[in-house]
């Protein structure tokens, strides 16, 4: 995984950012994303025009029904900010007893998923290339999720835009609304003070409980697949840290 590929949950350049802050009503929250631009290949392109149509999901749907969605009773995992979607593609191909649901804006890594699932065949898959935030508001019912990924977000490291990471109060009062009792919100991020930043708000955000067994963080699960960029990352010495909380 690129440092391109963090979670991008929402689209604008800097001059439509500067417009959409003139405009924004004080409650409106602040963005977490930038989306960047890139060039889309031509498998890229198939899976936004042609695949798309069938495992693609959109806000205009409404609240969704999981069972109808997929045809069948499952576990449910959804992910934001999949970026190019080699994780989310891994899982859908090793665990077909389980649904997924990725979310994300960034065109070239929506349309590769979707080339390869396509061409894997899986029918375990679906996807919203929409603002992450308005799909738990207006598309996942409540206690509708098993488990909820939220893999290598934008650590935003800079602390004048802290305020853009996507962990805070309100976006947790949005997953815990989704999840399940004992349904599970799995975090990784590869910045040590964004994992302390996530361990600060999960603490004073009511309804989750730690499943770490000693300290704050759990050893990578299994089922999280290792990426190139992780692999990458370690033999520089670089860690990870993966977070593991419980819906109550």
């Amino acid at each position: 995984m690129s440092r391109d590929e963090y979670h991008q949950p929402f689209s604008a350049t800097p001059a439509e950012e500067q417009s959409s802050d003139a405009s924004r009503s004080p409650k409106r929250e602040v963005r977490s994303y930038v989306l960047r631009g890139g060039r889309m290949t031509r498998a890229q392109q198939r899976g936004l025009d042609e695949v798309f149509p069938r495992l693609g999901l959109t806000l205009a749907r409404g609240m969704i029904d999981p069972e109808r969605v997929f045809g069948r009773r499952a576990p449910l995992v959804v992910e934001i900010g999949f970026g190019m979607g080699g994780s989310l593609l891994e899982q859908a191909r090793t665990h077909p007893q389980t649904d997924f649901i990725g979310i994300e804006v960034h065109p070239p890594g929506v349309g590769k998923l979707l080339d390869e699932a396509d061409k894997a065949g899986l029918d375990n898959l679906r996807v919203y290339r929409e603002d992450a935030l308005a799909v738990l508001d207006e598309a996942l019912p409540a206690g509708s999720v098993d488990t909820l990924q939220l893999f290598f977000p934008d650590p935003w490291p800079k602390k004048k835009h802290h305020k853009r990471r996507i962990v805070q109060p309100a976006f947790l009062e949005r997953v815990h609304r989704v999840l399940q009792p004992n349904g599970r919100l799995h975090m990784a991020t590869d910045w040590e003070n964004y994992a302390e930043h996530m361990v600060e708000v999960m603490s004073t955000t009511p309804g989750f409980v730690n499943t770490a067994v000693a300290g704050d963080y759990v050893p990578r699960p299994d089922f999280r697949p290792l990426t190139k960029f992780e692999t990458r990352g370690e033999r520089l010495g670089h860690g990870v840290w993966d977070l593991i909380y419980r819906r109550t």
